[in-house]
């Protein structure tokens, strides 16, 4: 499924996003026609059109389209809304902005998903608190991660501080069994932003302390609440309490209706 402001996509118009690369998304998982935090994602949605385009999206404009897009699916799936300029001249990207809206869906797969692997590496996104959809530098971390026999990259910046993972937030339980978060400039996850309603704590974390913690675990919309099993050669246990707690937590919010 693919369509551009509640119509089929145009190709001309959706090349812009491959010619041009400029914009903002946010990604869904519907479950049973349902969001967890889709209000968040909306302000996300919002917030990102300011920063990056200077001018509003009609938020109820985009629920509508969101809503064509799961009328006729069941069952779990991915939804992702695009906000773009078809019209974005590379050479002047200050000109006055018209966003578009384009809504894919993809497959998803079941929760909780099996625990990961992933690989320290250096490198901090452009415009962290944005979600944008300039992925190169993501990818490429994760390629790099991934070749070298890991499921994925976790970053750290030039201060040695751990951040995030290519399109997930990283948590921590220390070793008196609280959650802690980096305090670093990272994307501020919607399932992030769910979670954080539970008692927690955010602090700069380093490599050092981050091998020297109980559990680790990714969040992320796809993937809810996914156990880390190792950074670089430290192996972490893929069960704990509190790692459940929040599993299951989780799990159990029915999410609001599309």
């Amino acid at each position: 499924m693919m369509e551009l402001n509640g119509a089929p996509a145009d190709l001309e118009a959706v090349k812009a996003l491959a010619l041009v690369n400029y914009g903002h998304f946010t990604s869904m998982r519907v479950d049973d026609r349902r969001v967890r935090g889709l209000a968040l994602h909306l302000e996300r949605l919002q917030r990102d059109c300011r920063a990056v385009f200077a001018t509003e999206l009609d938020t109820d404009r985009v629920r509508d389209y969101i809503r064509r897009a799961v009328a006729d699916q069941d069952g779990s799936f991915v939804v992702r809304v695009s906000v773009f300029d078809p019209a974005l001249d590379m050479g002047h990207p200050s000109a006055p902005a018209t966003p578009h809206v384009l809504v894919t869906s993809r497959p998803t797969g079941r929760l909780p998903m099996p625990p990961m692997r992933v690989k320290t590496i250096p490198y901090v996104r452009d415009v962290p608190v944005v979600k944008h959809i300039g992925l190169f530098g993501a990818l490429h971390a994760r390629r790099t991660a991934q070749l070298d026999g890991f499921d994925d990259a976790l970053f750290h910046g030039p201060d040695e501080l751990i951040s995030e993972g290519g399109t997930w937030n990283v948590g921590f339980i220390d070793n008196d069994g609280n959650v802690v978060w980096p305090k670093a400039e990272v994307l501020p996850g919607v399932t992030m932003a769910l979670l954080q309603q539970h008692p927690h704590t955010i602090t700069h974390i380093t490599q050092h302390e981050a091998h020297r913690m109980q559990a680790a675990f990714a969040t992320n919309t796809s993937i809810g609440v996914r156990a880390i099993n190792a950074i670089d050669s430290t192996q972490f246990p893929t069960e704990h309490p509190v790692l459940a707690d929040l599993r299951e937590g989780y799990l159990a919010a029915p999410g609001d209706l599309v």
